[in-house]
This record gives structure tokens, C-alpha cells and sequence, in this order.
């Protein structure tokens, strides 16, 4: 089975709002973009599917956004519940692993894709993309499951990070391009009731690469 179809899959078996990801409102993700987001700035969320982020970004005139998912169900989702505001942002579905993408972005948020990323190959090719679409001076938010969070989601492994960790393996994988900035860790609540812990990285491009 493709990575689409596991993804399709997943959003098509139950509600969004039964999936263990699911977050009524994007609290954390909300408060950093509002922290790193300057006035007409260009934002993508990686990994997005139907998280409920774009549409506080599009409520505060955050953007322009674009959201890149590998399920086009998910996404499918998102623009139903958008309704006429989804022509307001920019619906993708893609890897992010092999996607080209047709502009710059000054912010990169990414909720919980990198940690899916357990070959090393993907991990680089993830970041050439960050790379490619991330402005120089721009902002990187990467979440992941943290040290003590699940070791699987949605039937698949995952490679938890605790921040430090997240940021060594960035500075291994390409020396140079991101410098920490700060981060935090967080407690997310399932519908079920069950606590999964994360860590939240915001990271800076630097200005030279090399």
C-alpha cells in the first residue's frame, strides 16, 4: 500500500474528529505561528490534512497559506468544511519528500510529519524541500512526538525526538541551514482521552548556507 492510500485510508475508517490526532483548535501551533508570522507572509503546512489551522490562519489574515498533504481525503475534508473560503488558500496534495514548490515561504510548520520520516534518505530529502521552499531568515516549526510520546501512530512507526535530539539530527542531516531558536514540550489529549507527548521546535534558516 502507497503512503496516499494509508493516509486516504485513515481519514476515510472514522470521523476527523474520532482520529488521535485531531485538535478542536491548534493552540500551540496557533501561538507560534501568531509569535513567528510577519504581516503578509507566506505560510505552509506540511502535513496539514484536515487540521483546523488554516482556518484560524484565514480568520486573522494570516497568509497566504498552503496546506500539502499526502491524502487527498484529508484535504478533501478540509475544503468541504472551509466552503467558500477554500479558494483562499492553497490546497496541495503531495510528498513532501519530492515536492517542488512554485514559491517561497517565510514560515514552515509542521505538526507531526518529520517523525514518520524513520530512513535517513527521507529525512534529507524532506529537508532539500525545506530548503527550497523556506526563505532565508525564515522560520521552521517542527513537531514530533518527544522521547517519552508513542512509538507508533496510525499502524506506523515513528522516530520520537526530545529537542535537543531533534536539532542535532537537523545540523547532521544538513550542517548549517537551521539554528535553534527554542522549544517546548506539550501534552496532547486524544478524543479517547489519551495523553500522547510532544516536543514543539522553532528553528531559523540561516541567512548564508553552506
Amino acid at each position: 500500500m502507497s503512503s496516499n492510500q494509508h493516509w486516504d485510508r485513515a481519514y476515510t475508517a472514522r470521523d476527523a474528529t474520532a482520529l488521535t490526532w485531531f485538535e478542536a483548535t491548534p493552540e500551540a501551533s496557533i501561538r507560534l505561528v501568531r509569535q513567528c508570522m510577519h504581516a503578509g507572509g507566506a505560510l505552509v503546512d506540511i502535513g496539514g490534512g484536515s487540521s483546523a489551522l488554516v482556518d484560524h490562519c484565514l480568520d486573522e489574515g494570516i497568509g497566504p497559506v498552503t496546506v500539502l498533504d499526502l491524502s487527498a481525503e484529508a484535504l478533501a475534508i478540509t475544503r468541504a468544511r472551509l466552503g467558500n473560503r477554500a479558494d483562499s488558500a492553497n490546497l496541495i496534495v503531495g510528498d513532501v519528500r519530492d515536492w517542488t514548490p512554485d514559491r517561497s515561504y517565510d514560515l514552515w510548520h509542521d505538526r507531526a510529519a518529520f517523525h514518520f520520516l524513520t530512513d535517513m534518505e527521507d529525512r534529507q530529502r524532506y529537508l532539500h524541500t525545506l530548503d527550497a521552499a523556506l526563505r532565508a531568515g525564515g522560520v521552521a516549526i517542527i513537531a514530533t512526538f518527544a522521547s517519552t510520546g508513542p512509538s507508533t501512530c496510525s499502524g506506523l512507526q515513528v522516530q520520537r525526538y526530545a529537542p535537543s535530539e531533534l536539532a542535532d539530527t537537523l545540523e547532521e542531516l544538513a550542517p548549517g541551514l537551521l539554528a535553534p531558536v527554542q522549544s517546548e514540550l506539550l501534552a496532547h489529549q486524544t478524543p479517547k482521552g489519551a495523553v500522547q507527548d510532544f516536543q514543539i521546535s522553532v528553528f531559523r534558516k540561516k541567512e548564508q548556507t553552506s
